[in-house]
């Protein structure tokens, strides 16, 4: 999807090395040397695609797939086209000849890699290890959770990030109600600290996580006292309490990954959006001990999953161009 910068730009594909080799800059080389471009971007999305496709075997990887293959098509065609031009109105064919080889060579690699991409072929990879890519900040890329919450007295979210954006990381949950559209939210927004919000009451969380890194982060609650504790990378930075004492969580709202709802379900403001990666949003209803809390931030075979909401595939849907790709700080640190 290309990496943010300032504006909401992206960089563009294929400025990768040239894999067609030094050629002369006629016109006709020229359109050869971009067609050459070309097939590199290809390339790199087509070893995107396979890493996606490793986790979903969804009609979307697979329109995905038909799309790029219609693509290479195109592209064989124009390439080969183009080489015969060459080959007939040069006085030296052999170089041409070669241009010719290496282009079939690469067209031909393309295509035995989508074919074994429809083969079928894919990881026995367990359904947690992904994570979410929002790459711009936009009114429109989210996740959603397809469970409510429950009613909770006490709560442990807990994440991974991963972010450079500035100023502010953005919003990497927010979870509204009938009637309330901040009963849980994650903001860190503009020159602000990021916040906890619990039925509109605030706390500031001690996080300092836009440095590009992946960042464990916890933020646990009780309602008795408004009691809360935050935790990041394993280690407690902060707490508090006093935040929305005696109120419980209520239950039947939306869950949202990625933005800031205004209303129940929508309402985003891009300039709320979370920018980055997110992984292993889970939640319990109790608060997890800071034993709990360091096996999670360690990725210890011991670390437990959320008993109210659980990080798997088959619980998100995603929306306006977010991606999903492998999860990659629980390898790092293994």
């Amino acid at each position: 999807a290309g990496e943010a910068r300032a504006g909401g730009g992206r960089k563009q594909p294929g400025s990768g090395k040239n894999t067609m080799g030094d050629l002369s800059r006629t016109p006709a080389a020229e359109t050869l040397s971009q067609l050459g471009q070309t097939l590199q971007s290809l390339k790199t999305r087509l070893e995107n695609l396979e890493q996606y496709s490793r986790l979903n075997s969804s009609s979307q990887t697979n329109s995905l797939k038909d799309l790029l293959q219609s693509k290479i098509d195109d592209l064989e065609r124009q390439v080969l086209s183009r080489v015969n031009t060459l080959e007939e109105g040069k006085g030296g064919p052999r170089n041409d000849t070669e241009e010719r080889v290496k282009i079939e060579s690469a067209l031909t690699s393309l295509h035995q890699r989508i074919s074994e991409l429809e083969k079928g072929q894919k990881d026995n990879r367990p359904g947690d290890k992904f994570q979410l890519t929002f790459p711009l900040r936009t009114n429109y890329m989210y996740a959603k959770v397809k469970k409510s919450l429950p009613e909770m007295y006490a709560f442990t979210v807990c994440m991974w990030l991963k972010s450079s954006a500035a100023p502010g990381v953005g919003t990497p949950f927010s979870y509204a109600v009938p009637g309330q559209a901040n009963e849980l939210v994650l903001i860190e927004w503009g020159n602000n600290p990021m916040e906890i919000l619990i039925n509109d009451k605030v706390a500031k969380l001690p996080f300092v996580i836009n440095d590009g890194q992946w960042h464990h982060i916890c933020v646990t609650w009780t309602t008795r006292d408004g009691v809360w504790e935050a935790y990041q990378d394993g280690t407690q930075g902060g707490n508090g309490e006093n935040l929305a004492p005696y109120h419980p969580i209520k239950p039947q709202g939306v869950l949202v990954l990625g933005q800031e709802q205004d209303t129940l379900g929508g309402g985003f403001d891009a300039t709320q959006a979370f920018v980055g990666e997110l992984a292993h949003f889970n939640i319990w209803d109790r608060k997890l001990t800071p034993g709990e809390v360091y096996n999670l931030a360690t990725c210890s075979p011991k670390a437990l999953s959320g008993n109210v909401i659980a990080w798997a595939e088959s619980h998100i849907e995603i929306y306006g161009g977010a991606t999903k790709w492998t999860f990659e700080a629980c390898r790092q640190i293994n």
